[in-house]
């Protein structure tokens, strides 16, 4: 028996999701995530890892929980919280209400509350060597100060309010809507007394829709903000630029911008002269856009000063020219000459650096693992980072830059060792054309000749990403604890193998993308560790369009479980949260019709004769459950064998433990019926 038996073990298990390194280096703010006071949340707390390996501490204990923890020059540390200030009447504010930020002092103590807007705090960023931050608030359109905006948001309230009235742009993402306030900036500097007031002011007075989900970091000293920042493209597209905020004056200027290109996510050098970013081109009808990582001097000699941030902007320099990989997490190092980066590659993440002076690239790590939360020390000798595996949940690690060849160092972590029930493979097919498609085998202990176990194949998301990395909610090794194989491939369009491979996939989801996982589905069945009788299918998101799309063009699988999945594209894409982008690939479905009537899988309804659980949230507005609801609707009109779990209050993808736990049960009990031979049993739950 391990922690997989048991559903209700196996959502309670601490799980660490960010890393922050101190400015002395000698500790890490570690996020946690584990089961609340309440079993029917997750909440976060701040744990302190030590650089020389000494037992974890708890640093924040509250029902609300803590996140987001950001070190200071001073190394006191910045954090968001919804816990209540015990200085003030729970009832007479809201206290408690909306996140706020909160300071722990780097002497230890109690921690106190320094800024809470309205609106709730977000994301902060902090300056190298100044007590200065930077902190995401939404607040209403003409609001001037926290006053103001808490009447408003009081006025609404007392009216009974909830419309939103939009001119443009974006109307939901992922699972909230947008507006009716939108997000600034704020920035302060904290003071080193409590009886000294936190001075806090808006960086970005009615920025409109242009700073939803952006990054946003400070310069070292703290006298300039650069952050992302949207605009508009023609039928109703947007494109993120980069942008420079004087801090003293509020002025803003832009620095990197070009037409049909994202620039995200910018990091500025420890010197504080230049900015590092991701270049992502926008992807068209005829080929994906290409992604890559791109300095830019941040000198004010290098744009003229523009209110609007419309301008052309700095010149930047790609950093990869040549290099077939998509970075994703960029990071200086200290000394200003080389970025560390992550980037997908061949089933793997691993961490690269880069020269800025030559562009010469050099691996980092070389092991079977997926990297993250890039943490480079001071001392220039030194990385942290989180690391997982397929079979290794994330564990903070400690990577010598003197030697490489070295195996990164595992940190004691909050969240304790975890053995997994079963070992892992890598394998590979094939295909027609010549390329080589390739995937992780998680295989139960029992599997072996003497006992071929059943095969769930398993499709990933995106479609743009890779199976590399541990992943919580999509598990395998639930399924091997059951005595099932997972097969996690990696199919035309996935990252990680060059821009040729996704472009094989792109606009044609059913060729390709099918084509490859049967084929690696194929070399699998044929082991004979595996019960090629016994198979059934699964996926979510593009996983579960590929659900759908295999129930309705083969009958090998005993049964098929698609959540999330897209069913009627020109449906999908009016009704997704964000259609320009999904039309500059399929185009409209009106005018150019063929990719939708080649590759939507309600166009095979007819032909689909396996098993088939359709589960959605309704809180889903990324694939929206108007294809969950039609899906249903059109298998129920035709007879065909199908059952439909409903989510009315999550997301894309069930976060909240008790459904993850009724998510499993379900999918396990219809796969038990239709591949195992057991009698139904409904979830007593549900």
């Amino acid at each position: 028996m391990t922690r997989f038996s048991d559903l209700s073990e196996y959502v309670a298990i601490p799980a660490v999701t960010s890393l922050a390194l101190s400015p002395d280096g000698t500790w890490l703010a570690a996020s946690v995530q584990s089961l609340g006071p309440e079993p029917k949340k997750h909440v976060s707390s701040i744990w302190r890892i030590a650089a020389d390996g000494a037992p974890p501490v708890r640093l924040t204990r509250s029902a609300e929980g803590e996140s987001g923890p950001r070190f200071l020059a001073d190394g006191s540390l910045l954090f968001v919280s919804k816990r209540p200030e015990p200085t003030v009447k729970a009832d007479s504010d809201g206290d408690g209400d909306r996140p706020a930020l909160w300071l722990l002092p780097a002497g230890g103590g109690e921690a106190r509350r320094v800024c809470a807007p309205p609106g709730g705090a977000g994301g902060t960023a902090v300056a190298r060597t100044a007590p200065a931050f930077l902190l995401a608030a939404a607040a209403f359109p003409g609001s001037e100060g926290f006053e103001a905006d808490a009447g408003r948001r009081k006025a609404r309230s007392e009216a009974g309010v909830t419309a939103i009235l939009h001119d443009g742009g974006l109307l939901r993402y992922w699972d909230h809507d947008l507006g009716p306030d939108c997000v600034r900036l704020l920035t302060g500097q904290v003071s080193d007394t409590e009886a000294e007031p936190i001075e806090v002011r808006d960086l970005t007075p009615d920025p409109g829709r242009s700073l939803d989900e952006q990054a946003f970091a400070l310069s070292p000293d703290g006298t300039r903000a650069v952050t992302g920042w949207e605009v508009p493209e023609q039928a109703g597209g947007t494109r993120t630029t980069i942008v420079v905020i004087d801090v003293s004056s509020g002025q803003r200027r832009t620095l990197l911008s070009a037409p049909g290109v994202d620039f995200t996510d910018p990091v500025v050098s420890p010197d504080g002269t230049m900015v590092a970013a991701i270049r992502s081109e926008h992807d068209s009808y005829q080929r994906p856009g290409d992604v890559t990582l791109v300095v830019a001097a941040l000198s004010d000699s290098n744009d003229a000063e523009n209110g609007d941030g419309n301008g052309d902007g700095a010149e930047a320099t790609d950093l990869l020219p040549g290099f077939d990989r998509r970075p994703l997490q960029a990071e200086w190092a200290p000394e200003g000459a080389v970025v560390y980066f992550t980037a997908d590659d061949n089933g793997r993440r691993p961490i690269f650096a880069v020269s800025v002076g030559t562009g010469k690239v050099r691996a980092v790590t070389s092991d079977d693992a997926a990297y993250e939360s890039l943490c480079p020390a001071k001392d220039g000798g030194t990385l942290y980072a989180l690391r997982s595996a397929i079979d290794e949940p994330p564990t903070p690690v400690r990577i010598d830059l003197t030697d490489l060849g070295a195996a990164p160092v595992r940190l004691p972590s909050p969240a304790g060792e975890l053995p997994v029930p079963g070992r892992v493979e890598e394998v590979s097919a094939t295909e027609q054309d010549g390329v080589t498609v390739r995937g992780w085998l998680a295989l139960p202990d029992e599997a072996s000749a003497e006992h071929p176990v059943p095969l769930l194949l398993w499709v990933h998301g995106g479609p743009v990403m890779s199976w590399n990395a541990w992943s919580w909610r999509w598990n395998p090794w639930l399924m091997a604890a059951r005595g099932y194989a997972v097969l996690l491939p990696d199919p035309a369009l996935s990252t990680g193998y060059g821009h040729a491979f996704i472009e094989r996939g792109h606009g044609t989801w059913g060729d390709r993308p099918f084509t490859d996982v049967m084929a690696i589905t194929d070399v699998v069945a044929a082991r004979p560790d595996i019960d090629p009788s016994r198979t059934a299918m699964m996926g979510g998101s593009f996983g579960g369009y590929m659900a759908n799309w295999i129930a309705g063009h083969t009958t090998r699988f005993r049964a098929v479980v698609s959540h999330a999945g897209l069913w009627a594209l020109d449906q999908m894409f009016g009704t997704t949260d964000n259609p320009a982008y999904w039309r500059r690939m399929f185009g409209h479905p009106v005018t150019e019709p063929e990719r939708y009537l080649a590759n939507s899988p309600h166009l095979h309804a007819d032909a689909i004769s396996t098993p088939l659980l359709i589960i959605h949230g309704d809180r889903d507005y990324r694939v929206p459950i108007s294809e969950a609801l039609r899906l249903y609707a059109d298998l129920l009109g035709s007879g065909k064998q199908i059952k439909f779990l409903y989510f009315p209050d999550e997301n894309h993808w069930v976060l909240k433990p008790g459904d993850v736990k009724v998510w499993y049960e379900t999918v396990l009990a219809f796969l038990g019926e239709h591949v195992l031979g057991e009698q139904w049993q409904r979830p007593e739950l549900v």
